[in-house]
This record gives structure tokens, C-alpha cells and sequence, in this order.
């Protein structure tokens, strides 16, 4: 029985900005920059039942840790960014920016959550940034998709100071028929983590695009990679130091093996320094006339099983398809992504360090998000970084026991996943997720048998003209299976976006 006990909260919400990068997923940046003030205001409430004490699945995953994993819950939400140019003259290619966003959750467990907070600097398309900002990194729908491998939207996003472009950038020389798109950033752990403390994040990207932003056929390849490095483990350290300093930031940045301090211990020297991950993508774009189809590919690299390629059969596959010309029907499907998610290989069963160090062979057992050092795993908050569906242990202990210390007890998955977004009777915006997957735990601990899950959300926008222009917007969601709980939630919420700038003008 569905409970109906659902908490309101009033809120206040600050100044600042942010930016949510034109995402490597979503169809290449195409209009040019208008290089002016600009401001974004918006405060909203919503609230979240459930047939049992656990948030549905697609409630709260990419939600980027705001929606609370309790139920009942409410939800406050509120955001300021605003930019403008960085000198009031006719160059208006500088600008300047800071951001601040708030989420208050009422629930068994409740908090207040600063999603963003950031300062930024840009000139034309490239930004430096410190705080939190809101991003996305692979090749991979970013709306209605399955989240990205590495990097998705599922946990708050980690304050850093990062230096890159905001989208594809046309090489020198090339008339636009090369382009990229990268960036290179530090940034820190939270300390309250359950083993390790303070950790340290490296994070760099860069992605190339043949063809111009207006080709009808357009490439993409390239790289993320990510270190949890230099913080404090009891686990695999002396005196439970993990390497630090500049030689062995060489080691980070390079992905080189070994310890570069004077002491070293067995499980450094051995292995790479740090925590690695992330993935090597393709992508194709095609345009037509009616459609635009975007088909992608992560391969995925953890501890060198791809460089033998002993895991290639690992990886997120996509295709997504948006209609380009609406003719406003009664019902329309606008946007559809199939994906295609398997992670259940790692390289095979067995693993040799002889083969790991020399880089031949096997390499095997590459336990995805977990590490023998970093027992708390690819997290943040408790949430993973990459894909939601590689799940905390603390998701799923009610049932399936836990795998010593470490961070996820099921990262051996297969997910099938279909994402739709359309139009109903010209005024609704509806949107659907369903997933499927097939979960069987880890090589070191696998499941009694093999665990079956269906996840699904139907949600549906409407504008209202009540209080001047709002978004209401009301949802359902299940999780049937035994990987979770079951649960049959709804969700209601409304939105009110301000008009900012005439705001900012007339206290000028």
C-alpha cells in the first residue's frame, strides 16, 4: 500500500551560476555564441511516494544525488547563475560567472545538498572553472539514455578546478572539418567516506570530431580517464599512506606502474598508482532530412584488460534517433535511445600479475568500481560516478550478501535499456525509461543464481499559466525483480522559471 506521507518544505535559493556543458551525447554544438549577460533563475518542489521504505530505481538514479534513495520525500530545489561580460566594452569574448544551487530533502534521512557552487571564467569557447559544476563525460545520449560507463549524472558532482573547452572547437587550418573538445582537471574527495580520506581526483578528457558541425555524416572518438589517487587506506599501504607528490603525479597523469617514492610498497609497485578507469568511445552522427541517428560505443579500461583486449566484449553500445520536424499529431515520438550495456566479461576469471606487469596474456578479474586499496570504490556520497546500474552494496544487502568492504557486491550486469521522449495531444511532454537487467555479482563473490530486474518511469510535463507560467509535472515509476526492493512510486512536481535578466537589469 502506497504511502501517503509526503512533506512539504519552504526554500530559499541563492546567488550564482553554473553551466551545464553542451554534453559530448547530445547533438554537436552548431550556433554560434551570443557573448552577452545571461541568467537563469528557478526554484521547484516535488515529492515522491512509495510501496516500500526504498525511492523507485529511475526516480532517483542520474539525478545527480538529489532525489533522496527514502521514501516519502520532498524535495526543494533552487537555482542562480548568471554570467556577464568580464569588461563593459565592445570585446565581449571574456566573461565571467559563478553559480549556486540548493537541494533540501525531507525524508527519513534528510539533508541539504549543494549540487553546484562555482565560479567561471570563459573566453569564447573555452572556460576555467573551480567548485561544482554539473557535467557529463563520454560518448552517450545525456537525456533519456542509460547514463555514460564512467561519468555519469548519478551522484553530485565533485569540486575541482578545471581548465577546457565547453564544446567541439575547430582546429587551426582545418575549416572546420576537425574539431575536439577535452579538458584537464584536480579535484578532492569528500573525507567522511567509509574507508579511505583524502582522496584525490585527476580527471581529463578529449574527444576529436571529423566532418563540420552542418555535415550530414559526422565521426567522434577519444578518452576519459580518472584517478582516485594519493589519499589514506588501512588497505594495501604503509603506514597507511597511499603514494603522493609530484613524482608520483607523473605516474597518475601517465598511467606509468610503480611507486616513484623512496619507499615502496608491494601492491604500488606492482600496480598502477591510484585508482584508474574510464573508457575509449566512437561515435557516428548521421543527418537526414527527417531524423537525426547518433550511434555510439564506450569500451572500457580499468586495470589493462583492454589493452590486451581480453574484455573487449565489455561496453555500452547506442543508438539514438531524433525526429527533426514535428507535425504536432495528437501523439508523437520525438526522441528514442536503445542501449545496450554489458560488463559481465572484465577480462575473464583469472588474473595473473605476472601477465599485468610484463602486458601480455590475461590480465582478468578486473572488478569494476571496486579496488583492493580504495575499498570504498568509484563513489561519491555513497553514489556511483559512472553507470547507476553497477550498484552500492548497500543498495541490495537486504537480500545479497555483502563482498568484504568493498564498494559494490554486483558489478557483473547486462542491461538492456530503451529511452523515449514524445508529444501527447500537443501540449504534454512525455518521457519513458525501461530497463532490464541481469545481474550475477562478482567473480570473487558471485549470486546464487542469476538475478533478473525490470525498472521503469513514465513521466509526463505539462505548462500551466497558474503563477504567472509554470511546469507541472507528475510521474510513476516501479522496480520489479529481486535486485531491489519492490516498489511502485509517483512522483509530483512543479517548476517556476523567473524571468532573470529584466530582473538583474532593473537592479543595475
Amino acid at each position: 500500500m502506497i504511502k501517503g506521507k509526503v512533506f512539504i518544505l519552504g526554500f530559499v535559493y541563492l546567488y550564482a551560476l553554473s553551466f551545464a556543458p553542451k554534453t559530448l551525447g547530445q547533438t554537436p554544438y552548431h550556433k554560434p555564441d551570443k557573448f552577452q549577460d545571461s541568467t537563469l533563475v528557478f526554484a521547484e518542489i516535488s515529492s515522491q511516494i512509495s510501496s516500500s521504505s526504498r525511492t523507485p530505481f529511475w526516480f532517483q538514479a542520474n539525478q545527480f544525488g538529489i532525489i533522496s534513495s527514502s521514501a516519502p520525500a520532498a524535495n526543494l530545489h533552487g537555482m542562480i547563475e548568471h554570467y556577464r561580460p568580464l569588461k563593459s566594452n565592445q570585446n565581449r569574448n571574456w566573461r565571467i560567472g559563478a553559480t549556486i544551487e540548493l537541494a533540501a530533502n525531507v525524508s527519513h534521512h534528510p539533508n541539504l545538498l549543494i549540487p553546484q557552487a562555482n565560479i567561471t571564467l570563459r573566453f569564447k569557447h573555452w572556460e576555467l572553472f573551480a567548485g561544482r559544476k554539473k557535467q557529463w563525460v563520454g560518448l552517450a545520449d545525456s537525456t533519456i539514455g542509460s547514463g555514460s560507463y564512467s561519468w555519469s549524472t548519478n551522484a553530485m558532482p565533485i569540486p575541482k578546478i578545471q581548465i577546457g573547452t565547453r564544446n567541439f572547437v575547430s582546429v587551426p587550418f582545418t575549416g572546420g572539418w576537425l574539431s575536439f573538445h577535452g579538458f584537464y582537471s584536480e579535484g578532492l574527495f569528500e573525507n567522511s567516506r567509509s574507508v579511505t580520506s583524502q582522496l584525490k581526483l585527476h580527471q581529463k578528457m578529449i574527444y576529436f570530431r571529423i566532418g563540420r558541425a552542418a555535415s550530414r555524416l559526422r565521426f567522434y572518438g577519444g578518452f576519459n580517464h580518472q584517478v582516485q589517487w594519493g589519499g589514506k587506506s588501512p588497505y594495501q599501504t604503509l603506514n597507511g599512506e597511499m603514494p603522493n607528490g609530484i613524482k608520483n603525479y607523473f605516474h597518475i597523469i601517465t598511467g606509468k606502474p610503480g611507486d616513484a617514492s623512496k619507499v615502496v610498497n608491494e601492491f604500488d609497485n606492482g600496480n598502477r598508482v591510484g585508482n584508474h578507469l574510464g573508457t575509449i568511445d566512437l561515435g557516428m552522427e548521421i543527418d537526414t532530412y527527417e531524423y537525426t541517428y547518433f550511434l555510439y560505443r564506450q569500451n572500457i579500461y580499468e586495470d589493462g584488460s583492454l589493452y590486451a583486449l581480453s574484455n573487449i566484449k565489455d561496453g555500452l553500445n547506442g543508438i539514438r534517433i531524433r525526429h527533426k520536424n514535428s507535425y504536432a499529431p495528437l501523439f508523437e515520438v520525438t526522441e528514442a535511445v536503445f542501449e545496450f550495456l554489458f560488463t559481465k566479461n572484465q577480462g575473464g576469471p583469472d588474473f595473473s600479475l605476472e601477465n599485468y606487469v610484463a602486458r601480455r596474456g590475461n590480465f582478468g578479474r578486473d572488478n569494476y568500481f571496486n579496488n583492493a586499496q580504495i575499498r570504498d570504490g568509484w563513489s561519491y556520497f555513497n553514489r556511483t560516478i559512472g553507470t547507476p546500474f553497477i550498484t552500492p552494496t548497500s543498495d541490495t544487502d537486504f537480500r545479497w550478501p555483502r563482498y568484504a568492504d568493498s564498494f559494490t557486491s554486483n558489478n557483473r550486469v547486462s542491461v538492456c535499456h530503451i529511452g523515449l521522449k514524445g508529444l501527447f495531444l500537443r501540449q504534454f511532454i512525455w518521457t519513458s525509461k525501461l530497463s532490464y537487467s541481469t545481474n550475477i555479482g562478482t567473480y570473487d563473490m558471485p549470486f546464487s543464481s542469476t538475478v533478473k530486474q525490470f525498472s521503469g518511469l513514465l513521466s509526463v510535463q505539462r505548462k500551466s499559466d497558474i503563477l504567472g507560467g509554470v511546469m507541472i509535472t507528475g510521474a510513476f515509476a516501479a522496480d520489479i525483480g529481486q535486485l531491489y526492493r519492490p516498489a511502485f512510486g509517483v512522483s509530483m512536481g512543479i517548476r517556476k522559471d523567473f524571468a532573470a535578466n529584466q530582473l538583474f537589469r532593473n537592479l543595475r
